[in-house]
């Protein structure tokens, strides 16, 4: 089974996109970040997808896990490493 690609929609002046990344990069993880403080229309196309304004927006696949403190949970809940690893969705 293919490992879904990560997706990070971010900015330069965020702490949360910061421990995010750091936090993937302790799994052994890699992402495709989309900085929406450079280019307005990656913005909005996060705002529409995800239904939020905040970064980070981390969407694994086609799944929209949220923030910082969502990917957190669902760590906590034994339910992210299932869904990096294309397991379920």
């Amino acid at each position: 089974m293919k490992t879904p690609e990560i997706t990070i929609y971010s900015s330069a002046s965020c702490a949360y996109c910061v421990a995010t990344k750091n936090f993937l990069k302790s799994k052994g993880m890699s992402w495709n970040e989309v900085r929406i403080d450079l280019d307005p229309a990656e913005r909005q196309k996060m705002v529409t997808l995800a239904k939020r304004t905040s970064v980070p927006q981390i969407f694994v696949g086609d799944t929209h896990v949220g923030g910082y403190d969502d990917l957190m949970a669902l760590h906590r809940a034994g339910k992210l490493e299932p869904l990096l690893a294309g397991d379920c969705a």
